[in-house]
């Protein structure tokens, strides 16, 4: 029986990424209110955000300071716009500090509302480019499969997830897809990490050759993939595909939507995995989730193309009512001066070494075929075999279990594709949450395993 608020959500609200039938059933887990780590349901009780809400509270919950300069712009200007030249103080601040802190030269800072905003843009960008350049028929867009950028028609074309095509007529023409660079579950027996990255960039390579480098626009990348399953790439995989894309003059998008600011112990992933990508997109701990901001880094020769265009076509006919809205850029200005101020980003390097031990920990877990992680992000992949990697079918919800499990011993986490279990708790999380978090985690597995033999499940067959 659903509580009065449960029932009311269900007959009025559609939750995204949800079973929305199984949903009337289960009902919604109704949080009131947040502290730091933690947020309390409608009825008071605990739990360890796990996730950061959806990888992006990564000052926590409650941030007073946030809260503040929220209250003090709404006050003050709650609403500009950015359009026909018009600006205001906290965009301009906020533009400032971001180009300061890219890890690759910028030009100017593009201000939008969210991370599949910002991807959009960054294709529209590219095509706007390329046809300024006169190069009408570079434009196709290479993302890899598992790899997610967003859910606009163009993003969600690009993301390389089943869910996001399926049904939705997607992906449309001009969007491809390389390898993901899994090596627990793409690497060929016995073949090392470097190996493994070295054949992805040859795969890369032949592809680009087989569509005709002069279609070839971009390469997309998570430095660590989040929605796919919390996927660090394997050594030497940056290093490797980089000199391919520019062998072929293809430009490299980092999608720093869930590494960048801090995630990795360093201020963006890109830094942390050595990418030098032309451009990134960033958004959710921006503001740490507080507001909706998102953004696209854009470097000087996308700059000078888009100034010609533009002259050409007597204006830039690109832009959103809330890009750079005031009250979110406030936030975020404020968001880095903390950042800065308590070391936010220094502390997260300091902490992840404990975060990764209590991690890899969990590989001796019978159900856990792999413990991964970077920074303060980490996945794990549950399986039925350790030897063979076989896994349980996949409507037995495994990983789902697992995580409703997790819920009911006062932790969230979050289930992806794969029965892959992704961890990604607030920054400022404290060594003693740490250890909180995984205690609870692993209890959610050893629950888990019980269940499995409860209900009889049996593996896949061997492939």
């Amino acid at each position: 029986m659903l509580s009065n608020i449960a029932a009311r959500d269900v007959e009025t609200l559609i939750h995204p990424y949800t079973n929305l039938s199984t949903f009337r059933e289960t009902g919604s887990l109704v949080l009131e209110r947040g502290h730091g780590v933690w947020v309390y349901d409608s009825d008071g009780r605990p739990y360890l955000e796990g996730m950061s809400g959806l990888w992006c509270t990564a000052l926590g919950y409650s941030n007073e300071e946030l809260v503040e300069a929220a209250a003090e712009q709404m006050g003050r200007l709650p609403f500009a716009h950015l359009f026909s030249g018009r600006s205001h103080d906290p965009a301009i601040e906020l533009a400032e500090t971001l180009k300061e802190l890219m890890p690759v030269p910028t030009s100017k800072i593009f201000f939008t509302s969210s991370g599949s905003e910002a991807n959009d843009a960054q294709i529209k960008l590219l095509w706007y480019m390329n046809n300024a350049l006169g190069r009408p028929r570079k434009k196709k867009i290479i993302g890899r499969r598992k790899g997610y950028h967003g859910v606009t028609v163009a993003t969600a074309s690009l993301t390389g997830l089943p869910a996001n095509h399926t049904d939705w007529d997607l992906p449309i023409p001009g969007f491809l897809h390389a390898a993901c660079p899994h090596h627990y579950r793409g690497a060929e027996a016995g073949e090392s990490e470097e190996a493994f990255s070295q054949r992805l960039a040859d795969e890369l390579e032949a592809q680009i050759i087989a569509e005709d480098p002069e279609t070839v626009a971009a390469f997309f990348v998570e430095p660590v993939m989040g929605a796919g399953g919390a996927i660090v790439p394997p050594a030497g995989y940056f290093a490797a595909i980089q000199p391919v894309l520019e062998r072929y003059d293809v430009r490299l998008v980092a999608d720093e939507v869930i590494c960048g600011f801090g995630r990795l112990g360093t201020w963006f992933g890109s830094e942390a995995l050595g990418i030098r990508p032309h451009t990134l997109s960033f958004a959710k701990a921006l503001t740490s989730g507080y507001l909706p901001l998102g953004g696209i880094s854009i470097d000087e020769p996308l700059y000078r193309a888009m100034l010609d265009e533009s002259a050409k076509l007597g204006g830039f006919g690109h832009g959103t009512t809330y890009s750079g809205h005031p009250v979110a850029c406030a936030v975020a200005n404020r968001a880095l001066h903390i950042y800065r101020r308590d070391r936010i980003v220094e502390r997260a390097a300091e902490k992840a070494p404990h975060f990764q031990a209590r991690l890899s920990s969990l590989a001796d877990h019978p159900l856990v075929g792999e413990a991964r992680g970077i920074g303060m992000i980490g996945g794990i992949e549950l399986v039925a075999d350790k030897g063979d990697k076989r896994q349980y079918p996949p409507k037995a919800g495994v990983a789902a279990r697992c995580v409703a499990f997790a819920q009911d011993e006062g932790l969230i986490v979050r289930f992806l594709m794969g029965d892959r279990i992704a961890v990604c708790p607030p920054l400022v999380i404290e060594t003693d949450e740490i250890d909180t978090l995984f205690e609870r985690l692993r209890r959610a597995l050893d629950r888990t395993a019980t269940w499995i033999v409860q209900e009889g499940l049996e593996p896949m067959p061997a492939a």
